[in-house]
């Protein structure tokens, strides 16, 4: 039996297309012609800075501001930290930044920073992690075509700005994987941290 494609080739499709479509993660990445596996990572952590006025600042913000809302989200807890990772690394940090490969891999990327190691982070839309991961992968496919590096590695991270996940591409391997793991903001803050600044240092 000949396997049904998820994908039309006469179709165009933006990055969160992607996070609404009722397969698996899996499937989708097989159009691609990349394999997906779920795994401890054991990502490398560094911490070079004490945490405890951005762990104030998001706790502040948590009684401040409801997160129920996308940009609540991303201007009371995910902008916050990704601001430190750039303040201290000395790194930018490219918003609603625009990538089109061609018309399957195309759209915005949340956060990029263009750091060696070329790191994505996403908000999961509607807090749903496991779809956002399915849109963080097509990006970081969409990535290895768009950028030049030599790097073999590209990451990424899907949060909800209290949840965070984070992910890899092996762009000689073609495969993503995917952490198991999850770290909650702000109890696992220095998790998070340490994890975003272990990669801007590698």
């Amino acid at each position: 039996m000949s396997k049904m494609n998820i994908l039309d080739p006469n179709k165009s499709y933006t990055f969160s297309r992607y996070a609404e479509m009722p397969f698996g993660t899996g499937d989708i990445l097989a159009e691609f012609g990349v394999g997906f596996e779920r795994k401890a990572l054991g990502l490398r952590q560094v911490l070079p800075i004490d945490s405890t006025i951005l762990r104030t600042e998001l706790e502040e913000n948590l009684t401040l501001v409801d997160p129920s809302s996308e940009i609540a989200r991303r201007e009371a807890l995910i902008f916050p930290v990704l601001r430190t990772i750039c303040k201290v690394s000395q790194s930018s940090l490219k918003i609603e930044y625009p990538v089109r490969v061609n018309s399957w891999l195309r759209g915005t990327l949340d956060y990029f920073l263009p750091l060696s190691q070329n790191l994505i982070v996403i908000e999961a839309k509607n807090a749903d992690l496991a779809s956002g991961f399915t849109q963080l992968a097509v990006e970081l496919i969409a990535l290895d075509q768009w950028v030049e590096s030599e790097r073999p590695i590209f990451y990424g991270g899907v949060t909800t700005g209290e949840t965070w996940q984070f992910g890899t591409f092996d762009r000689t391997r073609r495969l993503v994987t995917k952490d198991i793991q999850t770290y909650s903001v702000p109890s696992d803050l220095d998790f998070v941290l340490g994890i975003l600044f272990g990669i801007s240092a590698s």
